[in-house]
């Protein structure tokens, strides 16, 4: 069993059931890591690191493998003129988790605002990462949505 990371903490400490799912910590393209585990894109859901281009505290957007961020979408419904993508070395330093690893269970701490794209809202459960390359949780869509405190938005395209 590998060594239990803070975002197992946090779903323990509010008693919601998880799977570990693991596999080569070399992979970070989440369409690659669904087809590795044997489970269909659209339940593997990536964290992207988002900076709204007048400052202040990032975003977090979780979208399915198999999807693209909607830049201006995820601008509008979270109240900024416009936001980009963290390049990978930003969204490390301002996560300290590596990319591939970035999760939102993990950085509940620094209360950034977390979008939940709404294609998940039909699953009962998604895998997102545990905070660590090699490692993704299956948890029940609702649940995060409520220790995260997710907004759910459609902010994704195919």
């Amino acid at each position: 069993m590998a060594q239990k990371l803070n975002s197992m903490r946090l779903l323990e400490k509010h008693n919601i059931p998880y799977e570990v799912t693991e596999f080569p910590d070399t992979l970070r393209d989440a369409e690659e890591i669904a087809e590795v585990l044997g489970v269909p894109p659209y339940l593997v859901y990536k964290t992207l690191v988002v900076q709204p281009a007048e400052g202040g505290k990032p975003l977090l957007a979780l979208i399915a493998a198999n999807r693209q961020l909607d830049l201006k979408a995820l601008a509008a419904v979270s109240g900024h003129k416009k936001v980009t993508m963290a390049a990978h070395r930003d969204a490390e330093q301002l996560t300290g988790l590596k990319v591939g690893g970035i999760s939102a269970l993990a950085l509940t701490h620094k209360n950034w605002p977390v979008f939940l794209d709404q294609p998940a809202t039909r699953f009962e459960h998604i895998l997102v990462s545990a905070g660590q390359r090699g490692m993704d949780l299956r948890v029940p869509t609702m649940a995060l949505v409520r220790v995260v405190s997710a907004r759910i938005a459609d902010i994704s395209t195919e």
